[in-house]
């Protein structure tokens, strides 16, 4: 699931780049379970928004490599170094908070694709991301109770968007791990496979993606990050528009003319 020639950022601690018009992000912190410390955040940040420019990414795989954790969270044993003071504190809020915006609001669809551990900040990434696959074996869960840790609006905003409040609650109050199945029950996962289906699944998620029109991709995900925007902040005109060019585009021809001849459509985003 993970190519071989990535970017190697933060001391090799996260990996990125574009294969095949699909983007990847990796978390490849091995010794600290995949942790994430801050200069992660910074690189990955980097690598999150270089790539929403490029107009060949069809999609944006984020994963941890191992196999054994997607991401485990915050990096405790830095905590002392980067989150003790006041002022630590909030930059580091700032600086991870805007790499979880840059990965939200990506413009193209979004895949974590989860083995392991998915824990704390890792959960914050995960529900950040469009779609969620996991392995039988994946663990979730959020121990800031266990820890003293403050959880602003927007990181549980986003997790009440795929799961109720109350399941919300019992995640935090509790600071318990659940297993896969019981985050497909709240509804926090699309899909549990087995672990030897999930890059075969996942790839063929991509696959689907890709060949799909992606102008029409690239409008349905500006519309539904605007139905989560406060309604003075959609611009339903620029909405619109995106929708028209859809309909002015070479790939409509090409949509209807494959539909009459039978044969699968060509798109180029044109």
């Amino acid at each position: 699931m993970i190519p071989d020639n990535l970017n190697s950022l933060a001391d090799g601690k996260i990996l990125s780049g574009v294969v095949d018009q699909i983007g990847y992000l990796v978390i490849n912190n091995l010794e600290r379970h995949n942790a994430i410390g801050l200069d992660m955040w910074k690189a990955a940040t980097d690598a999150v928004e270089q790539m929403s420019t490029e107009d060949n990414v069809r999609a944006l795989v984020v994963t941890g490599a191992g196999g054994k954790a997607f991401a485990s969270g915050a990096d405790i044993s830095k905590f002392e170094s980067e989150r003790s003071s006041k002022k630590d504190v909030e930059h580091y809020h700032q600086t991870s908070g805007r790499f979880y915006s840059s990965l939200e609001n990506f413009p193209k669809p979004t895949l974590a694709v989860i083995r392991g551990y998915c824990i704390g900040g890792g959960m914050a990434l995960a529900v950040c991301c469009d779609i969620r696959l996991c392995t039988e074996a994946s663990k979730f869960g959020v121990p800031a109770a266990k820890l003293g840790v403050g959880y602003g609006y927007a990181g549980i905003k986003r997790l009440t968007r795929l799961v109720s409040t109350s399941s919300a609650q019992e995640i935090f109050y509790t600071a318990r791990q659940f297993t896969a199945n019981e985050a497909y029950d709240m509804g926090l996962v699309n899909r549990v496979l087995a672990e030897d289906n999930l890059d075969d699944y996942a790839t063929d998620y991509l696959d689907r993606i890709r060949i799909n029109a992606p102008l029409t991709i690239k409008s349905v995900k500006a519309v539904t990050l605007a139905i989560e925007q406060d309604e003075s902040q959609r611009d339903l005109k620029k909405l619109e528009a995106m929708v028209q060019t859809c309909f002015d585009s070479e790939d409509y021809i090409e949509g209807r003319r494959a539909f009459m001849e039978k044969r699968k459509p060509d798109f180029k985003g044109i």
